[in-house]
C-alpha cells in the first residue's frame, strides 16, 4: 500500500473503491497494482525512442498536473503512478495510465 502523504487534505481526490479499481484495470491490461501503486514496464525499440516517449509522457503529465515516477533502463521504462496527495490510487491515476498507454502504442 502506498504510504499516505502527510499533506492529504479534504480537497485531495478520493481513492478509487475496489470495484472502481477493478473496472479501471480491465481497460489497462498492461498495468498491475503493486503495494498500492499502478505499475507498467514499456519496452522501446531504442534508447532514443525511450527518451522520446518519456518526453511525450512528460507533456501529458504537465497538462494533467499529475506526474508518474519514471525509471529508464536502456530501452525499458518502468512507470509508477499514484496520487500521493490522497495516499493511493484515484481516477487521475487511471486516466494518466490510459493516456500513457495511448502514447506507448504510437
Amino acid at each position: 500500500m502506498a504510504t499516505p502523504d502527510p499533506e492529504v487534505t479534504p480537497m485531495s481526490p478520493p481513492l478509487l473503491t475496489r470495484g472502481e479499481l477493478e473496472a479501471a484495470l480491465k481497460g489497462l491490461p498492461e498495468w498491475r497494482v503493486e503495494e498500492g501503486v499502478l505499475r507498467r514496464d514499456v519496452q522501446c525499440v531504442s534508447f532514443p525512442s525511450a527518451i522520446e516517449l518519456v518526453t511525450r509522457i512528460a507533456e501529458v503529465a504537465e497538462e494533467m498536473n499529475h506526474h508518474p515516477d519514471i525509471d529508464i533502463r536502456w530501452r525499458t521504462l518502468h512507470l509508477s503512478v499514484v496520487t500521493h496527495a490522497s495516499g493511493g490510487l484515484t481516477r487521475y491515476d487511471a486516466e494518466l495510465a490510459t493516456r500513457i498507454d495511448a502514447l506507448a502504442a504510437d
